[in-house]
């Protein structure tokens, strides 16, 4: 019987675990729906948060220079910076929760 308990308790843990280890592995990027003027409003409201100075020419993520590149990667810091809960990637519903790395 404690051999059962033990190992439905190392189950629970681990995943547990896995799922806080996941959550750790997440990215806000603007959704391709989102209107010019609604990006360019996530850019400044995230910008005004956090520090977005790897934005500006000449910048690490300046490039490729248009406007859904530059919010994605705004609205990414800040939600990094804020916790990466969920309603840090909201952004009046033009943010997306992304799985994989957008970089890559």
């Amino acid at each position: 019987m404690a051999a059962k308990l033990f190992a439905y308790l190392f189950l629970l843990l681990s995943v547990g675990t896995l799922i806080a280890v996941q959550a750790e592995k997440t990215w806000c990027v603007a959704k391709p729906s989102s209107s010019q003027s609604e990006l360019l409003e996530n850019v400044n409201f995230a910008c005004s948060q956090v520090d977005c100075r790897i934005l500006e020419n000449g910048g690490a993520c300046y490039s490729p220079d248009n406007l859904i590149n530059h919010a994605s990667i705004a609205m990414n810091i800040y939600y990094q910076c804020k916790g990466r809960n969920p309603w840090n990637c909201h952004f009046g519903n033009t943010g997306l929760i992304s799985l994989t790395d957008p970089s890559k």
